[in-house]
């Protein structure tokens, strides 16, 4: 993935960036995403796309390493926040196979990962189908990055 910073600022309500993300989001808990919101986009953005991604996982798989939780597309730029288990925007198919979120539950004994919720900002407004994978939906918004940041959660399983 190409690394465009910007003044992009992701948050939560559910968890403060380098923190616990609460049960209630893991694969332990009732599975749903997080409530997270962004502000500072960068100029002339026209859509987004949100993946969260658990680098501490060890596998690799699709010629990445860690585990993808989520990819979200097809956010217009009017989209600067999306609820608790969100309903917005086109899912994609996380690495257990399933199309949507798949919350936190690193293997047993293997201690605290950290999760990447990154938002892409898009130089345009995208209309992909539902299911791509991580590398899919980066080979289709690569070209029309403006900007991205992350928030940073944890999670250790109990």
């Amino acid at each position: 993935m190409a690394f465009v910073p910007s003044a992009l600022e992701v948050t939560s309500s559910a968890f403060e960036h380098h923190r616990a993300i609460p049960d209630k989001h893991s694969g332990e808990g009732d599975d749903v995403s997080p409530a997270l919101a962004w502000k500072n986009p960068p100029e002339g953005t026209k859509g987004f796309a949100v993946i969260c991604h658990d680098p501490d996982a060890p596998l690799v798989q699709h010629g990445t390493y860690g585990f993808v939780h989520w990819t979200l597309y097809n956010l217009p730029a009017e989209t600067l926040a999306l609820e608790e288990n969100t309903q917005v925007g086109t899912a994609g198919k996380n690495d257990a196979g399933e199309t949507g979120y798949k919350g936190p539950m690193p293997p047993e004994g293997h201690g605290k990962h950290h999760y990447y919720f990154w938002v892409l900002a898009l130089d345009t407004q995208t209309s992909l189908p539902e299911g791509l994978s991580m590398v899919e939906l980066l080979q289709e918004v690569e070209p029309h990055l403006l900007g991205m940041n992350r928030l940073i959660g944890t999670y250790k399983r109990g």
